[in-house]
């Protein structure tokens, strides 16, 4: 292990040092965050794709002390730079997609203008480029030892991802945290767009076999149907019926306790910050109102592990960026805790 005698875990963060302001290199860290700086497919408000380099700024706040993990840190948490020709192409195709959107929000019809079937097959494909970067990054990383977390970027990006964790589990499922259902099929004629990123998993990912959603609060017949139709792979925990049992007397606990029941043993996270109440990320990409509250989601975490599951991963995605630089501190102490709990759950210890 890497020698942190001279190293003081209560002195501010040392923004020469990497995220959080450890002195881990990608070597000697235990576990490695690949932020992915695309957001091609935004349908609303966009910068999540800088969200990274932000995200970095406000760990250097973030206290190493946490009460239920104490120490995961000294296994080592690093954090890639942003990948820059990942980040022009994606300024380069969001701006297509920004003109692509506004024409087809017209009512305009894609097959009688040759320049907009260019501009969706150049998107396309360059969200396919996406995929296959991000699964080698994050297959290489695998199998050389490390556990991995994504930052995103939007919240297509782990699609990558999950195929390189398919290949190590055989057998595995996803905890969303979210907003929305990302069911839809090719969202706006985009077949990687944000919204769809666990439809693509669920057809494309054989291994992937239960999606948890929870916090679902902004969706359309055509992903419920989709849910209603999956033979309970994909289970579905909304906003307004959780909300409902609350105020008819049932504990978060036993809500909890429901929702840990219906995972396998191995769980992916993935959590679209914009399942937490938009008081706490209002610059995300697509805000809507109800969600949770930080420590809620913290108690479910919490209760996956008390469970004996074990947690193979996790993406931490549509984080805005602000001039206050709110969502970007709330994005880094939610960042924090998710390292602590994915190096917890694979602790040899």
């Amino acid at each position: 292990m890497f020698d942190l005698s001279q190293f003081d875990p209560n002195s501010v963060g040392n923004p020469n040092n990497n995220i959080f302001g450890l002195p881990f290199s990608e070597e000697e860290a235990g576990l490695v965050i690949l932020p992915v700086p695309w957001e091609v497919t935004v349908s609303y408000n966009a910068g999540t794709a800088r969200a990274a380099d932000h995200i970095f700024n406000a760990s250097l706040q973030v206290d190493l002390f946490d009460n239920e993990f104490k120490d995961e840190w000294r296994k080592g948490f690093f954090m890639r730079h942003p990948d820059k020709k990942i980040l022009t192409k994606s300024d380069f195709l969001r701006k297509e997609a920004e003109l692509y959107i506004n024409y087809i929000s017209h009512g305009e019809i894609v097959l009688e203008n040759k320049f907009m079937c260019k501009t969706l097959r150049d998107i396309n494909e360059g969200s396919i480029f996406l995929n296959n970067w991000v699964y080698e990054q994050t297959r290489d990383l695998i199998q050389r030892g490390k556990v991995v977390g994504l930052l995103g970027g939007d919240h297509s990006t782990p699609l990558g991802f999950f195929k390189a964790i398919a290949e190590k589990h055989e057998n595995f499922g996803i905890l969303q945290i979210d907003a929305h259902m990302d069911l839809r099929k090719a969202y706006e004629g985009f077949n990687y767009s944000h919204a769809s990123i666990m439809y693509n998993a669920l057809n494309e990912i054989p291994q992937l076999k239960k999606l948890v959603q929870v916090g679902i609060r902004d969706y359309c017949d055509e992903e419920l149907e989709y849910m209603q139709q999956s033979e309970g792979r994909v289970v579905a925990f909304f906003d307004k019926d959780i909300k409902e049992r609350q105020y008819e007397g049932e504990t978060w606990k036993s809500i909890t306790d429901k929702i840990v029941e219906t995972l396998p043993q191995n769980v992916f996270i993935s959590f679209d910050i914009d399942g937490l109440n938009p008081k706490l990320c209002p610059h995300t990409g697509t805000p809507v109102h109800g969600g949770f509250e930080v420590q809620e989601i913290y108690y479910l975490f919490k209760k996956v592990l008390q469970s004996g599951r074990k947690l193979i991963g996790f993406d931490l995605n549509e984080i805005g960026i602000s001039q206050d630089e709110w969502d970007e501190n709330v994005g880094a102490r939610i960042l924090y805790k998710l390292c602590n709990l994915l190096t917890q759950s694979n602790s040899t210890n």
